[in-house]
């Protein structure tokens, strides 16, 4: 089952959406700043990713910028402010089976259907 972590007030989530939807492949909805993931499962997602955690990191973030720039953070606290402060996901994510990508630009989601 293709899995979407969806933001639905970013923009860049909603067009991931869209083609999801026009595919006409079945997928579910993981609203992640109202079911948040655990560290298991940002783990597992980075994982599927092939990417280190702090590629998973919306830098731009008020709080990333006041409480997390320029410290020598490891791989584990890195997860733990994900966990803690799910603003700070990249946005969207799509899993289809053992493949993953974020969709940034959306157009990278066809990729993996």
């Amino acid at each position: 089952m293709i899995r979407i972590y969806h933001n639905p007030r970013c923009r860049k989530s909603r067009e991931g959406l869209e083609i999801l939807e026009a595919s006409g492949h079945s997928f579910n909805i993981v609203k992640y700043l109202d079911e948040p993931l655990t560290e298991d499962q940002l783990q597992q997602i980075i994982t599927l990713l092939g990417i280190k955690p702090i590629e998973l990191v919306r830098k731009n973030e008020a709080i990333w910028k006041s409480d997390y720039k320029g410290k020598q953070l490891s791989d584990k606290a890195i997860i733990s402010a994900m966990v803690k402060h799910p603003k700070l996901i990249e946005r969207p994510i799509v899993i289809n089976g053992h493949k993953a990508v974020i969709g940034r630009p959306p157009s990278l989601i066809s990729e993996i259907l």
